[in-house]
């Protein structure tokens, strides 16, 4: 690797691009490298000889265990190329031109900026400026790692890099690559430019955020611009706003949510800063509304495992970091329940596996039962939600293997004469039975009449004789009229 894991390191150039903060970026993990410097892996030490009291102590040790799943390394190239996209429009004439103008503006709003009313952000033309930073998102359900996934990706790069010497010209730059800030709950944008302030106080040693503090008075206008001239000056590569759902979890209360995302969209308009999303899905509702915002939000959604062969390796990790003097074998049955009751997500398993294991060293059994396993569901108060939303990928899909399958040459089989006759005869066999033919004719059956029967005196006489046969059988009736 270029650098050390540290948070803070001298620029190393590794090439003549005649950017230096492109030229100070560390190089591009391999998927083989990057896997093998963010995995935590949770060591067991003996059991034999230690108390219960211990071994339930050990098992808390078991929230430090982290299993590498491919799609973790589709969110640090994610970042990654979001930190280069930043500095890809900051050259050195460009950088001077948008700085000077923020800063112009800045004196401006500052002199007439006395309350924190609604103004605008800034009294500049934003098409002026460069608009390449990428902006996206990385949503998901809770506990499917994201917010611990993106800490340890940026981790593996340096936050801040010191530059004192570009092309034997002395020079004094703090380059911060990243920043990771909490959305505020109230959607305040005073809120959220102080918790920059404050990350980029605790990246460089500075005391910007106590200065903001003497400066309360300020509009929002004027802090917001004064924020943009700090990015710049420190040439933030990427700001990660996590909690995003926070904004919709407010948005019926407040009336802050359009403030908060017009100043985030204007930042990394105008600073070339770079800004990534993380949250629930449920904060995905936010962008939908315009494609100018839509598309900031086009990035990764997960969802939880499925049942397949990325659960069944995650489970038979997990399995082996048993502290019980009796641990039992991982039996289908048993995947199948631990999936049922957590859902596939990695953080309820991980605690459902935690607290089995505390169970059965309570209960003396020391090995883990469907028992324990429903005692740690109901204590941890899990219910898993049995509906996600369908535009996401679930974690377990991003590596997907193709069989390649070995083509067979066909071959033609040639028919004799007698197998031709023979299928033939079927062929007629076949149809003859399709056809089926009725023993009685079909449709009610003929009903026998007896001879007193209208119609079947109908049928039988001609109308004289049909008038003459009822006189007989009288059942005709005469009237005599006199005159």
């Amino acid at each position: 690797m270029k650098y050390r894991k540290e948070k803070k390191v001298n620029a190393v150039y590794s090439s003549q691009k005649g950017n230096p903060f492109l030229e100070a970026m560390p190089e591009l993990l391999s998927k083989k490298t990057f896997f093998q410097n963010i995995q935590n892996d949770y060591i067991n030490e003996s059991v034999l000889t230690q108390s219960p009291e211990e071994r339930r102590r050990q098992i808390i040790k078991l929230s430090e265990w982290f299993y590498p799943l491919d799609y973790m390394y589709r969110i640090y190239d994610m970042l990654y190329h979001s930190i280069l996209s930043s500095y890809q429009s900051q050259t050195t004439v460009e950088f001077v031109k948008q700085l000077n103008r923020i800063y112009k503006t800045f004196q401006n709003q500052e002199l007439c900026s006395t309350s924190d009313n609604n103004q605008p952000f800034g009294t500049y033309s934003a098409s002026t400026f460069s608009t390449q930073a990428q902006t996206g998102a990385i949503l998901g359900i809770p506990g499917i790692g994201k917010t611990s996934t993106i800490k340890r990706c940026l981790d593996l790069i340096p936050q801040v890099i010191v530059h004192s010497n570009y092309r034997k010209e002395n020079c004094y730059m703090r380059q911060i690559n990243y920043l990771m800030v909490e959305c505020p709950s109230d959607c305040s944008v005073k809120t959220l430019a102080f918790n920059i302030l404050s990350a980029i106080d605790r990246a460089v040693g500075s005391n910007y955020f106590e200065t903001g503090l003497e400066t309360r008075k300020l509009a929002v206008s004027a802090l917001s611009t004064k924020l943009k001239l700090i990015c710049m000056n420190h040439h933030v590569g990427i700001i990660v706003i996590d909690e995003i759902q926070n904004v919709i979890n407010t948005a019926e209360k407040s009336k802050q949510i359009k403030p908060l995302i017009r100043f985030l969209v204007e930042l990394t308009n105008e600073t070339s800063t770079a800004i990534c999303f993380c949250g629930t899905l449920e904060a995905e509702e936010l962008f939908l509304e315009k494609e100018h915002l839509k598309r900031r939000t086009r990035g990764l959604r997960l969802l939880p495992m499925k049942y397949d062969l990325t659960y069944r390796k995650f489970m038979e990790k997990l399995w082996r970091k048993q502290v019980l003097l009796n641990p039992g074998e991982l039996s289908e049955k048993m995947m199948k329940q631990i999936f049922d009751l957590s859902g596939g997500i990695p953080a309820y398993i991980i605690k459902i596996f935690q607290e089995a294991q505390i169970q059965a060293i309570f209960s003396g059994k020391e090995t883990i039962t469907y028992q324990e396993i429903k005692e740690a569901v109901d204590l941890l108060c899990i219910e898993v939600p049995r509906y996600y939303a369908d535009h996401g990928t679930s974690i377990s899909d991003f590596h997907i293997k193709t069989i390649e399958f070995e083509e067979k040459p066909v071959v033609e089989k040639t028919i004799s004469e007698e197998e031709k006759v023979k299928i033939v005869n079927k062929k007629e066999e076949k149809s003859k039975r399709l056809t089926r033919e009725y023993a009685t004719k079909r449709g009610r059956p003929e009903i026998e009449r007896e001879e007193k029967d209208l119609l079947y005196i109908l049928k039988r006489e001609s109308k004289d004789s049909m008038i003459k046969t009822l006189m007989e059988l009288d059942l005709l009736e005469r009237k005599y009229f006199e005159c």
